[in-house]
């Protein structure tokens, strides 16, 4: 006996507001039918004893630890630059004079 019956694809689609054919009926029918049945084998797993999971695979985040280093001086950050001008990079202006 099947899961759904064309008549309750029928009132389904009605129900949905699609205006379906004989053919697609008969169609849908069987493709649902089809769904349903392996949903009823899924749901038959026993798996009461398995955690929800997303995951099957037990991912965890790979992390160092922070090391806290010290850093650069301004002097020793600036000593490779080109020009320097109050303590910072020098570049030259982009937008216009004055800005």
């Amino acid at each position: 006996m099947p899961a759904i019956s064309r008549d309750e694809v029928a009132h389904l689609a009605r129900l949905s507001r699609l205006a379906l054919t004989d053919a697609e009926l008969d169609e849908f029918a069987g493709q649902l039918d089809s769904i349903l049945s392996h949903v009823k084998v899924v749901t038959e797993v026993p798996a009461e004893d398995v955690p929800p999971m997303a995951n099957p695979n037990a991912v965890t985040n790979v992390t160092r630890t922070d090391v806290i280093v010290p850093g650069l001086t301004p002097e020793q950050a600036l000593s490779g630059a080109p020009a320097v001008e109050q303590d910072r990079f020098a570049v030259p202006q982009i937008l216009g004079e004055g800005e």
